[in-house]
């Protein structure tokens, strides 16, 4: 069995058209959950609950919100991924509070906008993830932990969603809580 080559590291315009890209999509998603009322789990999900509840701007939120998990993305992922991550974090928070400019919905139904606004979100992690980003926050605490204590990021992240979603209740309707587990 011969083993399995490294992935050919990616150039550094590529990574910036990769930020750019992933970021554009999730950031194309958290606008139809922000237009159809619904939330997500995570920092992001943290961040709409934050958002509906004082009505500040959802990047200043989302920024701050993942300002205490630098450190970690630091420790855990290094330099070069907190770097990126830093940077898709302002351009999600840039792009979010730009794009009522130039991107709004007339009509945009829950159901689709948590289906169609929850897999624009996926694809924009993926290319992220694939670039070694992210939009920081609980995902790395979650690998965090499971490096310090044991536990399944898989169940963490599950856990922190799922207290994210519950608190929902207390700021948005029932209906759109329930939309909004679809878009998860």
């Amino acid at each position: 069995m011969t083993a399995v080559p490294p992935a050919n590291p990616h150039t550094l315009l590529e990574d910036a058209q990769a930020l750019f890209i992933g970021t554009l999509l999730v950031a194309s998603g958290v606008v139809m959950f922000k237009t159809a009322g619904l939330l997500t789990g995570g920092t992001a999900g943290l961040t709409f609950l934050l958002h509906y509840l004082t009505q500040r701007p959802f990047g200043l939120l989302f920024v701050l919100a993942n300002l205490p998990f630098f450190w970690l993305a630091l420790r855990r992922m290094g330099g070069a991924f907190t770097l990126k991550t830093f940077v898709a974090i302002g351009l999600l928070a840039v792009m979010t509070e730009g794009a009522p400019q130039v991107l709004h919905f007339d009509v945009l139904h829950p159901l689709v906008a948590a289906i169609l606004g929850g897999f624009t979100m996926g694809v924009g992690f993926l290319i992220l993830f694939r670039h070694r980003a992210s939009l920081g926050g609980f995902n790395v605490l979650a690998l965090y932990l499971q490096d310090k204590l044991g536990w399944p990021a898989g169940k963490v992240l599950l856990a922190i969603d799922a207290a994210v979603l519950l608190s929902a209740f207390f700021a948005v309707p029932p209906e759109r809580v329930a939309a909004s587990l679809i878009g998860v």
